[in-house]
């Protein structure tokens, strides 16, 4: 491969690693973007959780309040139970004396003040006296039946009284417990929807958080992608700089070989010109001797070889 192919083939590498740097560029980011989004979900994740811990506080607080009246209720209930069987006791009392008294209490009444008018009023025998007095005594035990049913009565009366009380109590209670209920369902239903929503933030951040990872692989792959061009490209660049550098070993070489040669052409010139000017001169200066007449071409001839003899003594 020759060197232009090499450099055509490092930059076709540089315009590789270049556009595979502006991937690295786009995909950090995106990266980044996944990443802040991702904290800003984790942050209000994390404040859905406070939330939650609170409403959890105030429902455990409500459900705390409503076992307590639960009791309380439930205590009432308890106390209301034991006056139930007693007004049931009573009135099942009553409804014996009732059996023993088959006339009305008026009716009793009636009936004794006709007897003992009778008896104040008319002349009876003894028999027929001892008789209506046995009515009127019997008429009095069936009219303290009914006092006695008149004192249960008084007893139920009170004791409705005290059921009232305790029913009123109750109902407060329950009414307590009602409101308290809903109170409690309201913040469970608030509790269960915070903690839907926090699911859903948690998916999508663990989403973005995957995404993210997806981009450093990727990242990954491309910068390893780079190091291989890279390599691949200083690795051209050296052979390059090595082939330079022998081609400029190779030139300078000549040009020290072309220099000798031409130094010692020159050398070999100046040679055979002084012998050229020796004989010329010598001829010149021979034929001065002879009384000859010199040329001027002769007589510069003579002169210069005379300068260089000179200049070769003066060494």
């Amino acid at each position: 491969m020759s060197s232009q192919d090499k450099l055509n083939q490092i930059t076709n590498l540089r315009s590789q690693i270049r556009v595979l740097k502006d991937q690295v560029n786009k995909v950090d980011i995106e990266a980044k973007k996944h990443i802040e989004k991702r904290d800003q979900l984790n942050q209000q994740a994390k404040q859905l959780n406070f939330e939650i811990t609170e409403i959890k506080k105030q429902r455990d607080e409500v459900n705390k309040e409503v076992h307590e009246l639960k009791q309380q209720r439930d205590a009432l209930r308890v106390k209301i139970k034991p006056i139930m069987n007693e007004i049931q006791a009573i009135n099942e009392k009553k409804e014996e004396l009732r059996k023993k008294s088959p006339l009305r209490r008026n009716d009793i009444q009636k009936e004794i003040d006709k007897i003992d008018w009778k008896i104040q009023t008319e002349t009876l025998d003894l028999q027929e006296e001892k008789r209506l007095v046995g009515e009127v005594k019997l008429l009095e035990t069936q009219l303290n039946g009914y006092k006695k049913i008149e004192k249960e009565n008084k007893k139920i009366a009170g004791h409705l009284q005290e059921k009232k009380v305790l029913d009123a109590q109750a109902g407060s209670f329950h009414k307590g417990l009602s409101e308290l209920a809903k109170r409690g369902q309201e913040l469970h239903e608030k509790m269960v929807a915070k903690i839907a929503e926090v699911k859903t933030v948690k998916e999508s951040a663990d989403a973005l958080h995957k995404g993210f990872i997806e981009y450093r692989g990727k990242n990954k792959e491309l910068l390893v992608e780079i190091a291989v061009l890279t390599g691949q490209m200083l690795g051209l660049q050296n052979n390059v700089r090595e082939q330079s550098r022998e081609l400029r070993e190779k030139e300078k070489a000549l040009f020290i070989k072309e220099k000798e040669e031409a130094d010692v052409l020159k050398n070999q010139k100046m040679l055979n010109e002084q012998v050229l000017k020796s004989k010329l001169g010598a001829q010149a200066k021979e034929k001065l001797d002879n009384g000859g007449k010199l040329s001027w071409n002769e007589f510069q001839l003579l002169a210069s070889v005379d300068e260089t003899e000179d200049a070769e003594t003066q060494k």
